[in-house]
C-alpha cells in the first residue's frame, strides 16, 4: 500500500495536513523551483510543532552539482530533527560526481532520499545501484519541469513500475510525484511504491504556489488507503 506525501511551505498549511491524514510532511518552497528550498528556521518550526504527530521531510533546494554545498545543506536540514531529507539529482553530474559522496552522512544516521526526474535522461537503473552505494534511505521519481507535464506523461507505467520493483527489491524507500492528480491514484496505488506526493493536487485552484485547500487534502486522503508501515521516525 501506498502512504500519502503532502508538500507544504509553512507551518499553517503543515497542521492542515497533519489533522487530515497526510502520512508524510513534505517540506520545500514550490515559488523557488522543483525541491525549492526552506529557510532552515521555517523547518525547524515545523519539526518543532509536529515532531511527535508526524513524519517530516525536507528538500535541500534546487543546487547546483557543488559536493561542499550540497553536504551543508544535507547537514543543515538534517540538525532540523526532520526524519528525511531529500536531494535532486538534476544532473548527470550530480549523480556521478555528488551522490556517492552522500554516504558521509548516511554513515552518521542521516536519512537522504535521492530525488531523480521522470522528464530529464538518466540511467535508471545504474542510479538506483548507486543510491542504494551510498547508503541512501529512498528514492524518489519527480518532475523538474512544473511546466512540462506529470509524471505520468514523462514514462510509462511499465517505466515506472520497473523503478519501484527495482528500488524496493534493494531495501529502498519509494515515492512517485510529479504533478500527480486525484485522478492517477488509482492507476498508480497497485504499483505499491512506499508513498504517492502532491502539492498541485492539494492547492486551491490547483494553483501550486497557493495555499492547501482543506477539502483537496480530504479528497486525496479518502483516495489513499492509509497504512502507515512504510514511514517511520528517524
Amino acid at each position: 500500500m501506498s502512504g500519502f506525501l503532502a508538500s507544504v511551505n509553512n507551518l499553517q498549511d503543515a497542521i492542515i495536513v497533519s489533522q487530515n491524514g497526510a502520512d508524510i510532511i513534505d517540506l520545500k518552497e514550490p515559488s523557488q523551483g522543483a525541491l525549492g528550498g526552506l529557510s532552515t528556521h521555517t523547518i525547524q518550526t515545523v519539526v518543532d510543532h509536529l515532531w511527535e504527530t508526524s513524519v517530516v521531510s525536507a528538500t535541500v533546494g534546487d543546487l547546483e552539482a557543488d559536493i561542499t554545498l550540497i553536504l551543508d545543506r544535507i547537514e543543515a536540514v538534517a540538525d532540523t530533527g526532520v526524519d528525511y531529507v531529500k536531494v535532486g539529482m538534476f544532473s548527470q553530474r550530480h549523480i556521478e560526481h555528488c551522490l556517492p559522496s552522500f554516504a558521509y552522512h548516511a554513515r552518521r544516521g542521516v536519512k537522504i532520499i535521492a530525488v531523480l526526474f521522470a522528464d530529464l535522461e538518466f540511467d535508471m537503473l545504474a542510479t538506483i545501484h548507486a543510491c542504494k552505494q551510498a547508503r541512501l534511505c529512498g528514492v524518489m521519481l519527480d518532475t523538474a519541469g512544473k511546466k512540462s507535464g506529470s509524471l505520468r506523461q514523462h514514462r510509462s507505467l511499465e517505466e515506472l513500475i520497473q523503478f519501484v520493483s527495482s528500488a524496493q527489491q534493494l531495501g529502498l524507500l519509494t515515492g512517485l510525484a510529479g504533478s500527480l492528480r486525484a485522478q492517477d491514484i488509482a492507476t498508480l496505488m497497485p504499483l505499491e511504491a512506499d508513498y504517492l506526493g502532491f502539492r498541485t493536487a492539494l492547492c486551491r485552484d490547483q494553483v501550486r504556489t497557493a495555499a492547501i485547500s482543506e477539502c483537496a487534502v480530504k479528497d486525496i486522503r479518502s483516495r489513499i488507503q492509509r497504512d502507515l508501515s512504510h514511514v517511520q521516525h528517524a
